[in-house]
């Protein structure tokens, strides 16, 4: 993928951890802490991609990056689909903004399982993504997770792809939850969904 249309940088407070060979994995009393915490959104302008996940994990929230646990498949379909040229670690996640692609949550608060988040908390979460938007002007948004944007959208029939509708000036996708618990989409079927998405930027980062 070409490269951002901007000067890249992080928002938010440095990251806690990273779990990495040198830096065991998150112990149960971190995991445990981790309830409520939020993480920094990985932005910058005029980003070409937004991803927006529901909300951060208690692994994310526990180590501060995005998409941090292991069993999740975020990286890999981004590799897959050709945002990146490798599967990247959740802690080498600021490349992403090298490569015009950035991170946020539709719900800023670590739980265990999104299930745990009420429909007004996704309802807050669009508010708050609008104006993100509004001040960060991606050229796309792509909410991660069919069923959080249905219920932050108040769209029930949704599905997985480019939406009619546009959030400010940005297009509006929708790609389906990578997390390995989501046994509706296979990392095939999932990378498929990427790559559509990669396809109409017309961009390869190989």
């Amino acid at each position: 993928m070409g490269a951002a249309r901007s000067r890249p940088s992080r928002a938010g407070i440095p990251s806690r951890r990273s779990p990495d060979a040198a830096d065991p994995r998150p112990t149960q009393a971190e995991l445990a802490a981790a309830y409520g915490r939020a993480i920094p959104d990985l932005i910058a302008p005029r980003l070409e991609v937004l991803f927006c996940g529901i909300n951060p994990g208690l692994y994310s929230g526990a180590t501060g990056h995005h998409f941090a646990r292991p069993g999740n498949r975020f990286w890999r379909a981004l590799h897959g689909a050709g945002f990146t040229d490798e599967v990247l670690a959740p802690w080498d996640e600021r490349r992403l903004l090298d490569v015009g692609c950035g991170i946020t949550n539709l719900v800023a608060r670590s739980t265990a399982n999104a299930s745990e988040l009420t429909r007004a908390e996704y309802v807050a979460g669009r508010r708050r993504l609008e104006r993100k938007v509004r001040r960060y002007a991606p050229v796309r948004v792509a909410i991660v997770g069919i069923e959080a944007y249905r219920l932050a959208f108040a769209r029930p029939k949704a599905v997985a792809g480019r939406q009619r509708e546009r959030l400010g000036d940005a297009e509006l996708w929708v790609l389906p939850n990578p997390s390995g618990l989501n046994a509706h989409y296979t990392l095939d079927r999932l990378t498929s969904e990427f790559a559509r998405l990669h396809s109409a930027i017309g961009l390869d980062s190989r």
